[in-house]
């Protein structure tokens, strides 16, 4: 099989020119300007991006894990409060837990959708539980409406870690549509550039409905500031610069094209793999739209890491999102006493893989990685 040279997990350089006319213009005004702070970008993409999702309020910030921290900080938690997690997603939805004094629980997720589902979350509640991070892990929303109803019910915070699936929709029982990222009490995000809306650099965002958390949000960003000089509380430096924002603004009007392209890609992707039998392709929740920030396949374990090198071999990459699970990790060993093993989790992170996923993609180049995979499982 011929290589197709430098195959990336995600083309940025490709989908930039197409819409370098658009950006390089932008980036210029900016400079002119010389407002690189907050100013009219920034306020003019918080509200188009708060339009985009149905949402009264968009607060930027500087990177997904600060608006992670921000929201907790907002809720006005106390040090022990436990606030429950998956087990299986990156680092920063627990890391700042952790950082604020607070107790990461975290718990097993679905095998097929890797959510955490209800039934995992009300196990885990204690009279110490003040808050669930559910997060819309590799593209689809978690079950909220059944996590709501049992937050709800327990008086808890939901702060929804949506980094990996903006634009993605929600279908209650009643037929009504939700936005991820805009159901609990706050959603955040991440433009880390190869988000699938991602800026040039770093940025993120918070989003809620509610006007006075909105405003204690906005404030906490701004080094807990309610006007320049009076600081009401203590906050960070965390603000979502002028040149990410006009960025951030043009791949907007994308992005539902770019969502669409996506799809397009796993569809074909899902099409290929129909008949390998050893190989798992992601499970879609009908009440969920699937935007795939990633196509993370299941195969053996025993298989992976050969997989792995036999794509490598023909030119392609593959990630393993995630290797360890996070109460593996040294930095949680404090937070995890069980001593147990979570058996999903510990099953996922053996046996994962994402492949390519992006806007650009070729019929030629999906053959190709397809290709690859057949032929490793027909040789």
């Amino acid at each position: 099989m011929p290589v197709i040279e430098d195959i990336q997990m995600v083309d940025l350089k490709s989908q930039y020119l197409k819409i370098k006319p658009e950006i390089d213009d932008a980036v210029l005004k900016v400079i002119s300007s010389t407002r690189y702070i907050n100013g009219p970008e920034v306020s003019a993409f918080e509200q188009e991006l708060a339009t985009y999702l149905g949402v009264k309020h968009v607060v930027g910030c500087a990177n997904g894990t600060d608006a992670l921290q921000i929201a907790l900080m907002a809720l006005g938690l106390e040090p022990g409060d436990e606030v429950i997690v998956p087990s299986f997603t990156y680092v920063a939805t627990a890391e700042v837990i952790g950082l604020l004094g607070l107790t990461p629980v975290m718990i097993d997720v679905d095998p097929l959708y890797f959510h955490i589902t209800a039934e995992l979350v009300e196990n885990a509640i204690t009279p110490r539980t003040k808050a669930i991070v559910p997060v819309h892990l590799f593209g689809q929303s978690a079950p909220m409406e059944e996590i709501m109803q049992i937050a709800r019910s327990h008086q808890l915070f939901v702060v929804e870690d949506n980094a990996q699936s903006i634009g993605s929709k929600l279908t209650y029982q009643d037929g009504k549509t939700h936005v991820s990222g805009t159901i609990g009490d706050v959603g955040t995000t991440s433009f880390f550039p190869a988000k699938n809306l991602g800026c040039y650099g770093d940025g993120g965002a918070l989003f809620t409905n509610d006007d006075d958390l909105a405003a204690n949000l906005r404030m906490i960003a701004n080094h807990g500031q309610s006007k320049r000089y009076y600081h009401d509380q203590l906050g960070v430096n965390s603000r979502l610069d002028a040149m990410q924002a006009t960025i951030l603004r043009i791949k907007l009007r994308h992005l539902d094209g770019y969502s669409a392209s996506r799809l397009a890609v796993a569809d074909a992707y899902d099409a290929q793999f129909a008949a390998l039998k050893h190989v798992i392709t992601p499970k879609r929740d009908g009440s969920s739209t699937h935007v795939f920030h990633q196509y993370t396949l299941q195969v053996p374990a025993a298989d992976r890491e050969p997989l792995i090198s036999h794509l490598k071999s023909h030119g392609i990459p593959a990630m393993i999102y995630y290797p360890v699970p996070l109460y593996a990790q040294k930095a949680f060993a404090p937070y995890w006493q069980k001593g147990e093993m979570l058996p999903v989790t510990e099953k996922l992170s053996a046996t994962v893989m994402s492949l390519p996923m992006h806007t650009e993609m070729t019929p030629a180049l999906i053959d190709h990685i397809t290709g690859a995979i057949k032929s490793f499982y027909h040789d």
